[in-house]
């Protein structure tokens, strides 16, 4: 399916930007092989001792072998004064494979490991692509060699690249913050485009800062600002087998450690990743598959922010409010079918329904002043906003989503051929 698709009429027009280069991290990617032909399909991140490295991942009961591999190096505590990589292959998930799935984790981290001279449990890796199929873990193995040869700092955007399944364009974002005398930098990239629906979707997120901080921080930041970022997103209600995001902090940066998560210091560098982070998440919602409309949905008045969030994936995940967005038809009854069908709190005679800045539905019904003809010109834009007031509490919750099309059908009926 890759390279035979439309870029999504959503995608940033300049395309990838030219991202920050970190210290203390280099990249490789080339073709292996493992289901795409002639095509980049595999990347290596090889990252400097002094590291500190963290993640999360999908909730799936049925997780890849390389998520339960990345889940159990990282419970070891690895330590900073080694080096680590990181490699990822698409095509195949390597999820669903049983006990061939883990040895085959195992095997490619001993390589890994080897030619890096690291430990292998340093070696984190990801599968994206499809379910049930083994590995050809040698494919990747074969290769290793000239991916450690082809190593470079400004090798970000070939990796990106290399890990897209559907995906109709890489997707990376960086900044740069001051953080006390220090200008620290922060570079990502990601893939997604469809089955995503994150419960930590197929999406796998990789972010990188030369700022010190420790472990442990490192993992309360990455937690916090996933929340708010890579899980307030979905395409389809999918949650894969294979969602990754990881974030490593390669200490490279002449500044303090970061030892505390409610410092200062912590607290600006947490702003800085989720900018960068959520600029990744909005662009895989924006190269979901078949879409042409980016929705941003918002739920205020909720009993709380839990609720809230709620009621906006029910919304965000609704096929009849999708296929509604698609069509352009602002059939706002179908928000309200999705309120309703959420489960949470909410007293139909004082929801409020906003499309942008068009009042369409207060007190239980439609507003006096909603005209129909404001609505459908409104819904004619690439970029929308739901927002609704249940008018019952404090809470308050954004989800993002897209329009659900005849592609998206298409792309999914041919995913396997």
């Amino acid at each position: 399916m890759v390279g035979t698709l439309p870029v999504s009429p959503l995608a940033p027009k300049a395309g990838f930007p030219k991202l920050p280069v970190i210290a203390g991290v280099t990249f490789a990617s080339l073709a292996a092989g493992v289901k795409y032909l002639d095509r980049d399909d595999v990347m290596l991140a090889r990252i400097a001792p002094g590291s500190s490295i963290a993640g999360v991942f999908t909730q799936s009961a049925t997780r890849a072998a390389p998520v339960l591999w990345c889940q159990a190096c990282l419970s070891q505590a690895p330590q900073a004064d080694q080096g680590f990589a990181i490699l990822v292959n698409s095509g195949n998930a390597n999820a669903f494979t049983g006990q061939r799935g883990l040895e085959d984790c195992e095997t490619i981290a001993a390589a890994v490991a080897d030619v890096l001279d690291i430990p292998s449990q340093h070696v984190f890796m990801a599968s994206t692509g499809v379910i049930g199929e083994p590995l050809p873990a040698s494919r990747i193995t074969d290769v290793l060699s000239a991916l450690v040869a082809g190593l470079t700092s400004q090798g970000a955007a070939g990796a990106a690249a290399a890990i897209m399944t559907t995906d109709t364009f890489p997707k990376g974002a960086g900044t740069q913050v001051q953080i006390g005398e220090r200008s620290v930098s922060i570079a990502g990239f990601a893939k997604g485009s469809g089955m995503i629906a994150p419960d930590m979707a197929t999406m796998l997120g990789y972010v990188f800062t030369d700022a010190k901080v420790s472990a442990r921080v490192l993992q309360t930041i990455l937690a916090d600002v996933t929340q708010r970022t890579f899980n307030a997103i979905t395409v389809d209600s999918d949650t894969s087998t294979s969602d990754t995001v990881m974030l490593v902090a390669t200490g490279q940066a002449q500044m303090p450690v970061i030892d505390d998560h409610e410092s200062v210091e912590a607290r600006t560098l947490s702003r800085a990743l989720e900018s960068v982070m959520l600029d990744l998440a909005h662009q895989i919602v924006r190269d979901g598959e078949g879409a042409t409309k980016f929705v941003e949905v918002t739920v205020l008045g909720a009993e709380s922010d839990a609720s809230a969030r709620v009621v906006a994936k029910a919304i965000g995940n609704s096929p009849l409010v999708k296929t509604a967005i698609a069509g352009e038809d602002p059939n706002w009854g179908r928000i309200v079918m999705a309120i309703g069908k959420a489960g949470e709190p909410a007293d139909r005679d004082r929801i409020g329904i906003w499309f942008g800045d068009i009042l369409v539905a207060e007190n239980g019904w439609v507003s006096p002043g909603y005209s129909e003809n404001d609505g459908a010109a409104y819904m004619q834009k690439p970029e929308l906003q739901i927002t609704v007031d249940l008018g019952i509490g404090p809470g308050q919750a954004t989800i993002w989503t897209c329009d659900l099309t005849h592609q998206y059908i298409t792309i999914n009926a041919d995913y396997r051929s």
